[in-house]
């Protein structure tokens, strides 16, 4: 089986590919071929029996997707983007790689498709940032998208392509609207979601962080182990359950920052929550009010997607997954 991850440089294409390597298979078969692309080299692993192609590529050129189809990989994860905070900043970057990109792959798979027979099961994360406020309670997979952001709008029309172009036989895709993911490991991107993770993952290694919104804010949450979790069981689950709606809402936990805050007092003490410092920042929290908070996932959960139920678990799987098991000193 040959696997191409796009945004293989990412901290979910790194988890991913670890998974992958660690099984060294895919639904039940063998995994000869590992392509890892990225806007960055991404790391080559060793991987004994796989060969594994790592390639830097920009998905906003056509030519770049044409290469990747032209290697007719058996499953593709689709997880490059350009991040919330960034696609709102830079509009042109935004559409090019979130929107371009994702048609110029598309449109390079019904070539190969074209040209002999060729469907490839594609996992395409997307995001919740497709829907926006006035929300529901609960918001489940039912309620229309209408995007507040650029990025959850470029998010949404790769949603409504995945699912054409899967009606008309050129792929099998599967979307998956991902939680936003915490506790991201190594250094803050720039999603303006960044602090629900920075606000946990610095005061647990003794450092400062800055908090910009207010502690009542609710948002939903899942972690970087649950998101690689989603992706397999995508890329193994049997499709005609989805019909036509391609895209699911995957499981999370609804939060707020107190919560959060409270876990962490749980699990690291008063010290640790000493270290946030509150900043209000009004343009992320007008970008945090229109994002939702709560979701029904009943039908991703009929169909075998798991994830957290609880803050003290997210926080015990980033000591585990990234601090060896322990909180330093």
């Amino acid at each position: 089986m040959h696997i191409l991850i796009i945004g293989a440089a990412g901290m979910v294409g790194r988890k991913l590919t670890q998974a992958l390597l660690a099984t060294g298979t895919l639904n039940d078969s063998p995994i000869t071929t590992l392509t890892l692309a990225d806007v960055v080299t991404p790391e080559t692993p060793d991987a004994p029996g796989i060969a594994i192609d790592a390639r830097a590529v920009d998905i906003s050129r056509a030519e770049v997707a044409e290469d990747l189809a032209a290697l007719r990989p058996d499953v593709i994860f689709h997880l490059a983007a350009i991040v919330s905070g960034e696609a709102e900043q830079d509009f042109e970057k935004g559409y090019a790689i979130n929107l371009d990109g994702t048609r110029f792959l598309f449109e390079a798979i019904r070539a190969q498709s074209d040209r002999e027979r060729y469907c490839p099961r594609v996992v395409f994360t997307s995001s919740i940032a497709v829907f926006g406020a006035p929300f529901p309670n609960r918001i489940g997979d039912e309620f229309f998208l209408t995007p507040r952001t650029s990025y959850g709008t470029q998010k949404a029309i790769g949603e409504l392509l995945l699912a054409d172009y899967s009606r008309r036989g050129i792929l099998d895709g599967v979307g998956i609207r991902l939680p936003t993911i915490c506790i991201r490991p190594g250094k803050p991107n720039k999603a303006a979601s960044g602090f629900f993770s920075s606000i946990l993952r610095e005061p647990l290694v003794g450092l400062p962080a800055v908090l910009p919104v207010e502690d009542s804010v609710r948002h939903w949450h899942a972690s970087p182990r649950a998101a690689v979790g989603f992706l397999l069981h995508a890329a193994r689950i049997d499709t005609a359950a989805l019909g036509h709606r391609r895209s699911l809402n995957m499981p999370g936990l609804s939060a707020t920052v107190a919560e959060q805050i409270e876990a962490l007092r749980r699990a690291a003490g008063d010290k640790a929550v000493a270290l946030i410092r509150r900043e209000p920042d009004p343009m992320v929290a007008e970008m945090v009010d229109g994002w939702a908070r709560d979701f029904d996932t009943s039908r991703a959960v009929s169909l075998g997607f798991e994830a957290e139920r609880s803050f003290a678990e997210i926080i015990a799987i980033h000591i585990e997954d990234e601090l060896g098991g322990q909180l330093p000193g």
